[in-house]
């Protein structure tokens, strides 16, 4: 399961962690030890009580659209293949642009509430979620679809019965991406303007030169995710149970 496989990894990167603040010793403003990033949580419980569900409602929501934006453009070009050339380069570009320059625009289009973060969330995963499932689409048995043409299949019949039962692995694996992507457009959203969330803890921290408390946000935005791929393997594992997993 990810959630032991992360929690392994968590504990030899905190034992090098704090190797790192025994043999070199620097000061806590620099890097904090483990012990203080832990008494950061215990002091600052508005971190994993407020400023977290602010962080998770925006990613949930980001994640939900994110997802249905992406099927929505991957049966786009699936059912009208003619829009494929025109939608592919307009997807790589919508990548290209970095999100840094896209979040101050919807911060003074959107103002500092929660809409900006969840469009920045859902910009951040449908890309992965459309590149999935539309690969997907396209990777159906030839045999299959040669049967189905002969026997007069229409495309919108085709790409319905023959094709997108068969690009649902796709599509999880694509969701599964997007479920670790989703915080981190969330996060730059907070960063950029708002009044509560875990970016916003970070950068109030970061003025107050206050870095353990910077460091327990960060933990917590792991784990957030962590959690969230987490849940996404666990709600698909139900749903499609022979959907290959991302090791």
């Amino acid at each position: 399961m990810i959630v032991l496989r992360a929690l392994g990894v968590g504990i030899v990167l905190i034992a090098i962690w704090q190797g790192v603040i025994w043999l070199f010793g620097p000061p806590p403003y620099l890097l904090p030890a483990p012990l203080a990033v832990a008494a950061a949580l215990h002091d600052r419980p508005d971190l994993w009580r407020a400023d977290l569900a602010t962080t998770l409602i925006e990613t949930i929501v980001g994640l939900v659209l994110g997802t249905l934006v992406g099927v929505a453009l991957a049966l786009i070009m699936a059912f009208v293949p003619l829009t494929r050339r025109p939608l592919l380069p307009a997807l790589v570009v919508s990548q290209a642009i970095p999100v840094f320059a896209i979040a101050p625009v919807l911060a003074l289009w959107l103002g500092f509430g929660v809409t900006p973060k969840i469009v920045m969330a859902t910009i951040a995963i449908f890309f992965p979620v459309t590149s999935a499932y539309a690969d997907g689409l396209t990777r159906a048995d030839p045999g299959l679809i040669e049967l189905g043409r002969l026997y007069g299949a229409r495309r919108w019949q085709e790409v319905a019965i023959l094709r997108m039962p068969g690009a649902i692995p796709g599509l999880i694996t694509g969701v599964r991406l997007a479920a670790v992507y989703a915080p981190v457009g969330a996060l730059i959203g907070e960063w950029v303007g708002s009044t509560s969330g875990l970016g916003y803890a970070m950068l109030f921290a970061n003025a107050r030169s206050e870095t353990a408390v910077m460091f327990a946000a960060l933990f917590l935005v792991v784990a957030l995710s962590v959690l969230l791929r987490a849940g996404v393997d666990l709600l698909t594992a139900n749903l499609a149970p022979w959907a290959p997993e991302i090791r």
